[in-house]
């Protein structure tokens, strides 16, 4: 039985090694890498001459994201470098950050550089900032002197952002009265007389509250507001709140929210010096669709409380 446990412990150290086979060598530095980015810097610039000194007669450009469905060839790689030159500023096409490109020399498939880059640039016609990752698998010649084919893997929604802004369109309904709007004033006139548990019932329990001045991505929660707002009280007097202008009520269709964006001047009253403080406030508030306050983001200038 011993012999027969040596032969199966031989055997399974056995399929181990035989399942590695070298295919190649990996590299951080190699020709193939400064060919492209010699083609980066082409494509930023839009130096179609030198671009296509790089680019192989024959080569081929695929989409990953679609199967690798072949976009083009060499004209349609220099067609789309001529459309950022014609139709962004600021453009480059720059490692990302923490990456940096590898050059692979497989025994079986040739020579590839595999580049994580970022492509930046500013749309001229809608100011769309193009800002978003690439992977590009580059297949070169024998001797890594042209790119033969490219194989890349992006995010669109940066493009159809700029196809939509190309053209007018509407996105929802403006209200001047509503009842959203009602309850936004409800809210607020009972939070100034006092009537506490009225003033929050208009919101909802899960509601995501959200200030200027708070560390950006931060938010509180009800009961979080609930005592911060105690706190403040203990410091201050509100002693009046007036209506600016006039709110409105925004049913979008992107998303279907819900908004009342209303502009107030809180008047308070400092309790140890009896200083008395105007405040403008900005109010976006969403709501769900019960009729409840589902969150707010609201603008103002913390140092005039000072």
């Amino acid at each position: 039985m011993k012999n027969i446990l040596y032969l199966l412990s031989f055997l399974f150290v056995f399929s181990l090694n035989a399942q590695k086979n070298k295919n190649g060598n990996l590299y951080d530095k190699h020709p193939g890498i400064d060919l492209v980015s010699s083609f980066h810097q082409a494509v930023a610039s839009g130096d179609l001459e030198k671009a296509s000194e790089i680019l192989h007669e024959n080569v081929k450009w695929y989409d990953g994201n679609t199967n690798d469905r072949e976009i083009g060839g060499k004209e349609a790689v220099l067609r789309n470098i001529n459309w950022f030159k014609n139709y962004f500023d600021y453009v480059s096409f720059d490692d990302s950050p923490g990456a940096y490109p590898d050059a692979l020399e497989y025994k079986k498939d040739g020579n590839w550089v595999q580049s994580w880059f970022n492509v930046y640039g500013v749309h001229k016609t809608t100011g769309v900032e193009l800002d978003h990752p690439v992977l590009r698998l580059y297949s070169l010649n024998d001797d890594s002197t042209k790119i033969a084919g490219i194989i890349e893997y992006s995010n669109k929604l940066n493009f159809r952002q700029i196809g939509d802004a190309r053209t007018d369109m509407k996105n929802g309904v403006v209200y001047m009265n509503h009842e959203n709007i009602n309850t936004v004033r409800k809210w607020i006139y009972s939070f100034l007389n006092k009537d506490y548990e009225k003033s929050y019932s208009y919101w909802a329990e899960d509601a995501v509250i959200r200030n200027i001045n708070l560390t950006w991505g931060e938010s509180l929660t009800l009961e979080d507001a609930k005592k911060s707002n105690e706190d403040f009280l203990k410091v201050f007097d509100l002693v009046g709140i007036d209506e600016i202008g006039y709110p409105d009520y925004i049913e979008y269709d992107w998303r279907d929210s819900k908004s009342v964006l209303s502009w107030w001047m809180y008047k308070f009253v400092r309790k140890s010096d009896g200083k008395e403080i105007e405040l403008p406030v900005h109010h976006s508030i969403d709501f769900n669709d019960e009729g409840k306050i589902s969150g707010s983001f609201s603008y103002w200038n913390q140092s005039l409380l000072d």
